[in-house]
Parts: structure tokens; sequence; C-alpha cells
């Protein structure tokens, strides 16, 4: 019971840190023009930004927390908690950019807060093995990759919020695979392998790149619209997408039958909450974006 309440609290740690990061880095990137999207001067600019190296000093802090509880408890129940992530940057937002926060935001917070409490006690997540199961890596990293490239190649297509949203979904996939990856590595730690199996598994190295291209297409998200279009496609798809990688790679489980009802009315509210706080003034853009 103690090992699974450090895993919760450490989960709760990442989404608040993760949620910090987004409203720095969003802060930083909204000053990038369009004609750098998708381009590593992208990266080059936002590197001249002490902000933007602020909400990087969170992105460590939140791995950080997220190998904590990663390492302490199921997948499946680690990455869902991030659905208060959107509530978390709205929040921050609106004390960073002193924007009023009205009843829309706090109804939302508590919808999502509700909804996530309700879905996780009833699907109650868990079981599985800590490492994943032979050589299901193969067919999750060949979907994994042509789920990315579908994503990319409509948002290319498209600009402004459905770009945002696009790639917030694709940056979503990148850091459920980090999440699944970190897990499978720290496994090797765990097992007594010390930091010699640490150091020598693929999946710590597919981590660090996994996790670095998920970074890239965030900062692209974040540039290309406005968090309401970016921050719920990234919240929610990392919750759900982890699932899948918990249930496909380590066997983890959810309750079904009538426990579908109380789990669908949980994502009900946590569906209705994220609508709630994207038609808010802040979410919606009452914060200008500045363009050079």
């Amino acid at each position: 019971m103690m090992v699974r309440v450090i895993s919760v609290l450490f989960a709760v740690l990442t989404a608040i840190s993760n949620g910090t990061a987004s409203v720095l880095q969003r802060r930083a990137a909204a000053t990038v023009p369009d004609s750098d999207v998708l381009h590593v001067s992208l990266i080059g600019k936002l590197l001249r930004q002490r902000v933007w190296l602020a909400g990087i000093a969170m992105v460590l802090v939140a791995a950080a927390c997220q190998a904590v509880a990663l390492a302490t408890g199921p997948i499946a129940v680690v990455q869902p908690i991030f659905v208060i992530e959107l509530p978390a940057t709205l929040l921050l937002a609106g004390h960073l950019f002193k924007v009023r926060l009205g009843a829309r935001i706090w109804t939302g917070v508590v919808a999502v807060t509700l909804g996530l409490a309700l879905g996780m006690a009833s699907a109650a997540p868990g079981g599985g093995t800590e490492r994943a199961h032979g050589l299901t890596w193969l067919p999750v990293l060949v979907v994994t990759g042509l789920f990315e490239a579908l994503v990319l190649g409509l948002a290319l297509s498209t600009r402004g919020n459905p770009r945002a949203a696009l790639l917030g979904l694709a940056a979503a996939c990148g850091y459920a695979l980090t999440a699944a990856l970190m897990k499978d590595a720290l496994a090797r730690l765990e097992d007594g392998g010390g930091l010699a199996a640490l150091f020598s598994s693929w999946q710590l190295y597919g981590t660090a790149v996994a996790g670095v291209g998920a970074l890239f297409l965030l900062q692209n998200a974040l540039q290309a619209g406005s968090l309401a279009a970016s921050q719920p496609m990234l919240t929610l798809g990392d919750a759900l997408i982890s699932i899948v990688y918990g249930v496909v790679l380590f066997g983890e489980h959810l309750r079904t039958g009538w426990w579908l009802v109380p789990e669908l009315a949980g994502a009900a509210m946590i569906a209705a909450g994220v609508a709630e706080l994207a038609r808010s003034p802040l979410a919606q853009g009452a914060v200008s974006r500045a363009k050079t």
C-alpha cells in the first residue's frame, strides 16, 4: 500500500511540474514566428530565453518524479494521473499572465479532478509485470512509428489550432512511449543487474531519444496554437496511449463488466471538464500571443 501511495504522490508531482513547464515554455514559444515550425532553428531561438530554460529545468524535475512513480507503480496507474496537468497548466497560466480565473475554470478543474478519481477507483488499474513481454516491443514500435508519421503528416497540412492539436497528440504519443521505455529500463536496475544492466539496455537510450523527440514536438505544438488546442490532446492522449502500452507491453489490466459504467462516467466527467476549461477566456486566448 505504501508503495502505491508513493507512486501516486510522485505522479501528481510530475503532473504539476509538467504543467509549470508547459506554461513557461508556452510563454517563450509564443514569441517565435511560424516560419520556424518543425525546424531546428526553433530550439536555437528558445535556448536564448531564460523563461524557456526555466521550463526545461521543470521538465527535468518532472522526469525525476516520473521515474520514481514508474519504478513503484504500474504505468496504467501513473500516466492517467497526468490528466490533472491540464487544470494545473491553466491555473498556473492564469497566475503567470495575471488573468482572472472565473467560475468556468474552477468548474472544469473540479470536473476533471472528480472524473479522474471516479475513473481510477472504478478501473483499479494494476497487475502486470515490471518488464515488457518478450518481443512485444517490435510490433509496438512499428505501430507507434506509423501512427506518428500519420499524425505529423496531417499536422503539416494544416495551420493554427488544428496543427497545435495534432502536434500535441504526436507529443503525447512520444511521452507515453518514453514512459513505457523508462519503466522497462528501470526494471533492469531493480532486477539486481545494477547500473551495468541499466546502461546496457537499449530501452534506456530509447527513453532519451523518445523523450527528446516528444519535447521537440511539444515545443512546436505550443508555438503553433493556443493551450486550449495543444494541452488537452497532450494530456488526454498521454493517459490513453499509456494505458494501451501498459496492457500490451506489461500485461496490466483494468476492471471490465459493470465497472465500465462508472469508468465511462468518470471519462465523461473528464471530457466535460476539459471542454469547460477549453472554453474559458484564458484558454481561448485571453492571453495574447506575441509574434516576431
